[in-house]
């Protein structure tokens, strides 16, 4: 058990630790308001709180910085709620305001404002897809040879996937078969796409259309895509403003796991419903054990639709990153309530 003047200490060192990224000595740390304890009283704390593992020391200096054992525990119990200012709320409320934005470009900007009012890089996690249903398909011929499907799911998210005509459809076979999926396909889960194809639909393109097999081929890759995780990233460069990031190895390494969008989301979706921070370790890829990851859950009724994520060094501002994505998971729960 801590006393009451190692919680003090050990508060002070990393609030002071995340504002400036430099080691902490007990002269510094006397010196500040509220702490009426001699240096050397301070320094013996110090020593005591390193050897219970919340603080190491570093070889370049005689101050102290926060281990990660240290950051757990002050998230878990030294850390203070933070009111964010107007600005800022009013910053993330006005990115909801246009109803006729399509939810991606909605959820790409809220990646961005994040990023932009943390300086760490937001990842965003798109609807699970099997919670989307289709809601309607196009096909748009670019010319005789290509065209383009468009799908639009229930929850606003528009995909598009451009496959190649047969050489033997005319115009109007390509309108009787997409008159045939949107009486077909509409509402059903993306991921029940593949069985409605290969029954029903495939009966019917069978029945009205000429070279069914051929056409059916080109329809398959059209609508059923394995690349299903959608990632919505902001700041990604932010990580070279830390410097804990100075090292271009350890920056590759974390490059290359951002742009692996399912080992991401494989990551992002494992936890539940509510607010988590993984720090350093505690994150199981290797890339990411000098970081920490905040992530929320935002919600389409009472399902979880997808997860926002903050990505951080491990001396990150915990309590404003709490704040920021409470208030964005909210109000994007909020409004997708009112907008489907």
């Amino acid at each position: 058990m801590l006393t009451d003047r190692q919680l003090l200490i050990l508060q002070v060192i990393i609030d002071d630790f995340i504002l400036t990224a430099q080691p902490v000595g007990s002269r510094s740390i006397a010196k500040k308001e509220g702490i009426n304890h001699s240096p050397a009283t301070v320094r013996n704390d110090m020593a005591d709180l390193e050897e219970l593992g919340f603080l190491e020391k570093t070889h370049s200096s005689s101050g102290r910085v926060p281990s990660e054992k240290g950051y757990r525990f002050y998230v878990d119990h030294l850390l203070s709620p933070l009111q964010l200012s107007k600005r800022e709320i009013v910053t993330i409320e006005q990115a909801f305001q246009d109803r006729m934005m399509e939810f991606e470009r909605v959820v790409q900007k809220s990646a961005g404002i994040l990023s932009e009012l943390t300086n760490y890089t937001s990842i965003i996690l798109g609807p699970e897809v099997f919670e989307t249903k289709l809601k309607q398909l196009q096909i748009v011929p670019l010319n005789e040879q290509s065209a383009i499907a468009i799908l639009v799911t229930d929850t606003g998210h528009v995909e598009h996937r451009t496959f190649t005509i047969p050489v033997e459809m005319i115009p109007s076979q390509l309108e009787k078969m997409v008159n045939i999926l949107n009486d077909r396909l509409k509402g059903v889960p993306l991921v029940g796409l593949y069985e409605k194809l290969q029954t029903e639909i495939y009966e019917l393109i069978k029945k009205h259309t000429d070279e069914h097999e051929l056409a059916f081929s080109y329809l398959q890759a059209a609508l059923l895509d394995e690349h299903q995780t959608k990632l919505y990233i902001g700041g990604k460069t932010n990580i070279l403003m830390q410097p804990e990031f100075k090292d271009l190895e350890k920056v590759r390494s974390l490059y290359a796991i951002i742009e692996k969008e399912n080992e991401m989301a494989s990551l992002l979706r494992s936890d539940q419903q509510g607010l988590h921070i993984r720090i350093g370790h505690e994150n199981r890829i290797d890339a990411m054990q000098n970081c920490s990851l905040i992530t929320a859950s935002y919600t389409l009724g009472n399902e979880q639709v997808g997860t926002i994520a903050l990505l951080g060094p491990t001396r990150m501002e915990y309590n404003r990153g709490i704040s920021l994505l409470n208030v964005l998971s909210k109000q994007m729960t909020d409004t997708f309530k009112e907008w489907y």
